[in-house]
């Protein structure tokens, strides 16, 4: 059955950063990594990442033996911290607005996977377009309607299997009109009655409550089951100390987060005094109307509130408590931390960009533990090409010469 794919989003031309080289693919902008060919063990199966932020979807799968193949994200700025944090190859190409590219043009993959945009489906969002009056889910043509390029993909490709993120909101927004939506177009359009979904607290794994909802497709009949997958306990989770810079001299310096021989937070994430006052104003006046809207103010034992792409605004929802002093945004670093892409006291993930930018990157991103987990779970379901094909053994023919 044909889908229809409105190509009316949002296609706003954006320059590739410098480490890729620019192709044309009738006329749609597609980018091919410049880098030489990589000597590498034949991976287990090939995946593209759509909307793909700064890579989370990507970690979790490549650590199970996927290779990426195809890449697409608009935002330039996403861009250049994928780049920084992924090696090139040439059988890679990166692509910036997906509504541009042909199908035809994407490589061939096993598994699809794709965190299509939040906002038209986030609490956030919907309460926001409310307000001002203007549609949003799949009325909201600049962002709402990409959830059907995903099943224009899925539609000519037909891999054997995906992974779709997005807020848990989606699964009751519109009072449930919008998932039964995607529901039916995976099922009866696509063929996908193999389908199976699951809101997952990154709580198990990190010290923040960030809910989302995953949808795992098989094009075939298989025993998956989101029911059984291993989730660690929640009692025993992490706690924010464990993302914090320690500022005692056992973490070296991280220039611009932290500085001098103890590694102490750079004085510049303190909040000022005036936006600590108008914090701690703006809250009380909520409260006293008995709204929860306020900051979120804690210490090294705490669990977080979720990370947002707003955090670089004035960080409210999460404010770490200075002994003395106003509390502090957490820096890049440790969002880093929070989000799963470096362990504790690693300063392992490239951060290109300025502040304001890491933040929304961070705050839109999805937690790389989940992700890992879900992989693994994903795992015997998958495609497996990792082995050589066998050689075949005839049986020697009996001589009948003289």
């Amino acid at each position: 059955m044909q889908i229809h794919c409105p190509l009316d989003c949002l296609s706003v031309s954006h320059q590739i950063p410098p480490v890729f080289v620019k192709q044309q693919f009738e006329g749609r902008a597609v980018a091919q990594s410049s880098s030489r060919s990589i000597r590498r063990k034949r991976p287990a199966f090939r995946f593209i990442d759509l909307f793909a932020g700064i890579g989370g979807l990507r970690r979790g799968f490549e650590q199970i033996g996927g290779h990426c193949v195809f890449t697409s994200e608009w935002n330039t700025q996403s861009q250049k911290t994928y780049a920084a944090n992924f090696r090139a190859d040439d059988q890679h190409l990166l692509a910036g607005d997906i509504t541009q590219v042909d199908a035809a043009d994407i490589p061939q993959h096993d598994v699809l996977l794709a965190g299509f945009p939040c906002q038209p489906f986030s609490i956030a969002g919907v309460s926001k377009k409310n307000s001002l009056g203007r549609a949003h889910g799949f009325r909201d043509e600049a962002q709402g309607t990409l959830f059907f390029d995903v099943a224009r993909i899925i539609e000519h490709h037909k891999p054997a299997a995906f992974l779709l993120e997005n807020v848990k909101n989606l699964a009751r927004h519109d009072k449930g009109r919008t998932f039964q939506v995607i529901v039916r177009t995976l099922q009866e359009e696509l063929g996908y009655h193999n389908l199976h979904w699951r809101i997952l607290n990154a709580r198990c794994w990190v010290p923040q409550n960030r809910e989302r909802i995953f949808l795992a497709g098989f094009r075939n009949s298989n025993g998956f089951s989101f029911d059984n997958l291993p989730v660690p306990d929640l009692a025993s989770g992490p706690r924010l100390r464990s993302i914090l810079h320690p500022e005692d001299g056992s973490e070296p310096p991280d220039e611009p987060y932290t500085q001098g021989p103890r590694g102490i937070v750079n004085p510049r994430y303190t909040l000022s005094d005036k936006l600590w006052q108008y914090l701690q104003n703006y809250a009380d006046k909520h409260r006293g109307k008995g709204n929860g809207f306020g900051f979120g103010l804690v210490g090294p034992d705490d669990v977080a509130r979720t990370l947002s792409a707003r955090y670089h605004k004035d960080g409210s929802e999460i404010l770490i408590a200075q002994h003395g002093r106003n509390p502090r945004r957490l820096t890049p670093r440790e969002c880093a931390r929070l989000m799963g892409f470096e362990r504790p006291g690693e300063a392992s993930f490239v951060i290109p960009v300025a502040d304001t930018s890491a933040y929304q990157q961070f705050g839109n991103a999805v937690v790389v533990d989940v992700v890992a987990a879900i992989a693994e779970h994903l795992r015997p379901w998958l495609p497996d090409r990792s082995a050589p094909p066998q050689q075949l053994h005839l049986p020697l023919q009996p001589n009948t010469d003289d």
